[in-house]
């Protein structure tokens, strides 16, 4: 808009020599400074879009990695609560393989103590036996 202003400036002015020479230089540094201006604006836009663009990407990079740990974590959690479920599961088979493990030790223990009353019952017997036999010995 400012470069279609100078141009017809320009057109309108007309003069002699050092006059119109001096308006062609302002013009010219004006024209240059509009189209530096344009290439700046540009140059920013690109910038500004290549930021954006690097900053969604690294967005995208990083809620990738919270994802995928994010999964981990879930399928960290399901594997937990199954080895819990075994866990609890073998603390009752362990417990009921101890509570027999004690009744089949109290069992031998007392087919222990009564083979030992046996034979002291047996010892027993026999010394009354021979002290019997003593008393009635001819």
């Amino acid at each position: 808009m400012e470069k279609e202003k100078l141009i017809k400036s320009s057109e309108i002015i007309g003069g002699s020599g050092i006059e119109s020479s001096l308006i062609q230089l302002i013009q010219d540094h004006n024209l240059t400074t509009i189209k530096t201006r344009e290439q700046t604006d540009k140059a920013k836009k690109n910038a500004l879009k290549s930021a954006i663009r690097v900053s969604d990407m690294l967005v995208d990079t990083v809620n990738g990695g919270v994802q995928e740990t994010f999964v981990n974590q879930k399928r960290i959690e399901h594997e937990i609560r199954a080895l819990t479920a075994t866990t609890i599961k073998f603390t009752k088979q362990t417990d009921q393989w101890l509570t027999a493990s004690h009744a089949i030790n109290s069992a031998l223990k007392e087919i222990g103590d009564f083979e030992n009353w046996m034979k002291t019952m047996d010892y027993d017997c026999k010394i009354i036996n021979a002290a019997i036999r003593n008393i009635y010995k001819p």
